[in-house]
């Protein structure tokens, strides 16, 4: 049997799980084209575990951390789907009003390393929100597959009003000092994106993760500084990104991407055999220290 650490995996599964969990092509289909993999002496077992997001292994912050404190909040959403509900995690003792980061998931619903991600920024002083886009179909359902069979049934535009209707509420919370940042991941990162493009007065900042552009007549209107993470791997993304950096400069938009070498579509998420420890913790240092500088 072939030794199947995540070096040796070849990139094309990495390819096919991309393509798979973007609704390039369905489950069945990923898993034969794995088997082509274990024909040749791969285990399949190995190659599911280290592409499959494993959520035990993503918790950084416990929610019992004394040093926050983490609850769920709605929100009003009058053009999108007319309410939604996000994890609220605010340091335990708040002296004055903080600066407030909006997290945005994947396409899958507000799963566990998302909520990990929140977690980890109150525990850096942050006051976090993390929405669930699933919360009109009753949130997210504990997998990944139903997650994103249920994201993709929701009306797209609905769901860009409900991040809108968050950010806004976000805001309005009297713990924040009105300076609100925004990250995400993959469909976040595009959210992101979005949210600088559509209102320049929706958020400050902006770090999205492999995501990409808001469209292309939109980005005229983007003026906050982003922070742009990049996986060198990540074709699909990637692909996005010199049409884009064209228009930051030509806007005048204050950005820095950073690229990271040898590293996948997904690599800060810590669940799954995408992560890549030292480009993960490096971009996460990068954000927050970006955070700290624009939204003082």
């Amino acid at each position: 049997m072939k030794d199947t650490n995540n070096n040796n995996i070849p990139q094309e599964a990495f390819d096919w799980y991309d393509s798979y969990a973007h609704g390039g092509m369905d489950r069945r289909t990923f898993l034969a084209k794995l088997g082509t993999l274990v024909a040749v002496g791969y285990s399949m077992t190995m190659l599911t575990s280290a592409l499959i997001p494993n959520y035990a292994l993503a918790e950084q912050v416990s929610f019992n951390d004394s040093d926050i404190k983490a609850t769920y909040k709605t929100f009003d959403s009058p053009l999108g789907h007319g309410k939604g509900q996000g994890y609220f995690v605010t340091p335990s003792k708040i002296e004055r009003p903080l600066p407030a980061v909006l997290v945005i998931h994947e396409n899958r619903g507000l799963n566990p390393y998302i909520k990990d991600v929140a977690r980890r920024l109150a525990k850096a002083g942050f006051i976090a929100f993390a929405p669930d886009a699933l919360f009109p179909l009753g949130g997210y359902p504990g997998n990944d597959d139903d997650g994103r069979r249920m994201q993709k049934s929701l009306d797209r535009a609905k769901i860009q009003e409900d991040f809108v209707a968050a950010a806004k509420f976000l805001r309005a919370q009297s713990v924040t000092t009105k300076k609100i940042g925004a990250v995400g991941f993959c469909f976040g990162g595009y959210m992101v994106n979005y949210l600088a493009a559509i209102d320049s007065s929706l958020i400050n900042a902006g770090v999205p993760f492999y995501g990409t552009p808001a469209s292309k007549e939109l980005r005229k209107n983007i003026s906050i500084p982003l922070l742009v993470q990049l996986g060198e791997l990540d074709k699909r993304v990637n692909k996005s990104w010199p049409d884009y950096e064209k228009d930051l400069k030509e806007n005048n938009v204050p950005y820095t991407m950073h690229m990271y070498e040898n590293a996948h579509h997904g690599f800060h998420n810590d669940s799954t055999g995408r992560f890549k420890k030292d480009s993960a913790e490096l971009a996460w240092q990068r954000t927050v220290a970006f955070f700290n500088n624009t939204l003082v």
